[in-house]
């Protein structure tokens, strides 16, 4: 996911991302751990969103107290 398209969306729908994106990291866990993980590679890509969404609502939460 894009930066762009993250900074688009409101705080709910941010949470309602970052909710989605922990989910599929810890079903993503579950499939390294039992050998059944097809794309390895998204255990970085969900990693790095996960901590970009978090970093955007963070500005945002910061903008508004300014």
């Amino acid at each position: 996911m894009k930066a762009a398209d993250i900074r688009a969306l409101s705080p709910d729908q941010l949470n309602d991302e970052l909710a989605k994106l922990k989910k599929e990291q810890f079903n993503l866990r579950f499939q390294a751990a039992t050998g059944q993980m097809e794309k390895a590679s998204r255990v970085r890509q969900v990693r790095r969103d996960i901590a970009r969404i978090k970093t955007i609502a963070r500005q945002k939460a910061a903008a508004s107290k300014a």
